[in-house]
C-alpha cells in the first residue's frame, strides 16, 4: 500500500464523519455504552472503556453525551443488550469485508447486511470466510510537520512498545499489539506528540486491487453499510488507489 493513499483516506473518512456527525455520535455512544456495561464506568480500570472514550473525543463527541452513555449502561438502560455480531464476505472484484455490528436485533440486521452485500456486487459468506486475512492490531498515524524530529519520534515509538514503525512523506504509522496499544499511545502522548488517527484494527494481510468500476461500486456498497444503525466498523482489503 502507498503511504501517501493512506493518509488521503484518513482524509477522506474524517470528511465523511463530519457530515454525519449525529450518527457518529449515536454509533460512538453504543460502543461506549457495551464497554461500561461489560467492564464498569471506572475507565481507568475498563480498557476498553478508555478506548471508547479515547476514540468518541477523537471524534469530538461532547463530554456530555459520553457521561450519558456511560450513567445509561450502568443505571436506567443497564437492561439493554446489545450484542457484538462480525459479518464476513466479499465485495465487487473479489474484496475481502468484515463488518462489525453492534445490535439488539439479529434478525433485523442480518437481512441488511445480505442485502448491502447481494445488491452492491458482494456476497456475503460465512464466519471464517475472510476473517484469516486479517490481524487485529494498534494503528496510530502521525503526521509529519516541519517540526517533526524524525529519529526522536521512532525512537519514542520502539521505546513505547510498538512493532513497527513505516515512515512516508505524510508522517508515520506505528503499529502495536492490541494489549500495548493504549500504554504505547499514552507513553507517546505523554511525550506531546499528537495523533490524526489511533485505534485498534483489523489490518489486511493482503490486497485486492480493483477495476475502475469495480471501485465504484465498493464505494456504493461501503455507503449502505455506513449508513446501517447497526454498523460500528468495516474493514477491508481494497489495495488504496491513488
Amino acid at each position: 500500500m502507498a503511504g501517501h493513499s493512506k493518509w488521503k483516506n484518513i482524509q477522506n473518512r474524517k470528511g465523511a464523519q463530519d457530515a454525519k456527525r449525529g450518527k457518529v455520535f449515536q454509533k460512538m455512544s453504543k460502543e461506549i455504552f457495551v464497554a461500561a456495561k461489560a467492564g464498569g464506568p471506572d475507565a481507568e480500570s475498563n480498557a476498553s472503556l478508555r478506548l471508547a472514550i479515547e476514540k468518541a473525543k477523537g471524534v469530538n463527541v461532547p463530554n456530555d453525551v459520553i457521561k450519558r452513555a456511560v450513567d445509561k449502561a450502568t443505571g436506567a438502560g443497564a437492561d439493554e443488550n446489545y450484542e457484538e455480531v462480525i459479518y464476513e464476505g466479499y465485495g465487487p472484484g473479489g474484496v475481502a469485508v468484515l463488518v462489525y455490528c453492534l445490535t439488539e436485533n439479529r434478525n433485523r440486521t442480518a437481512p441488511n447486511m445480505r442485502v448491502a452485500f447481494s445488491k452492491n456486487g458482494g456476497n456475503l459468506g460465512e464466519s471464517g470466510s475472510v476473517g484469516y486475512m486479517f490481524d487485529r492490531k494498534g494503528r496510530l498515524f502521525i503526521e509529519r510537520t516541519d517540526s517533526t524530529d524524525e529519529d526522536a519520534v521512532m525512537m519514542a515509538a520502539l521505546e513505547a512498545g510498538a512493532d513497527d514503525i513505516e515512515s512516508t512523506v505524510d508522517g508515520f504509522e506505528i503499529i502495536t499489539q492490541p494489549t500495548d496499544f493504549l500504554t504505547v499511545k499514552e507513553i507517546l502522548e505523554a511525550e506531546g506528540i499528537d495523533f490524526i488517527s489511533a485505534d485498534i484494527e483489523m489490518i489486511p494481510s493482503m490486497y485486492t486491487v480493483l477495476s475502475e468500476d469495480a471501485e465504484e461500486q465498493f464505494e456504493k456498497m461501503l455507503e449502505v453499510l455506513e449508513n446501517d444503525e447497526d454498523v460500528q466498523d468495516i474493514y477491508h482489503n481494497a489495495e488504496d488507489q491513488d
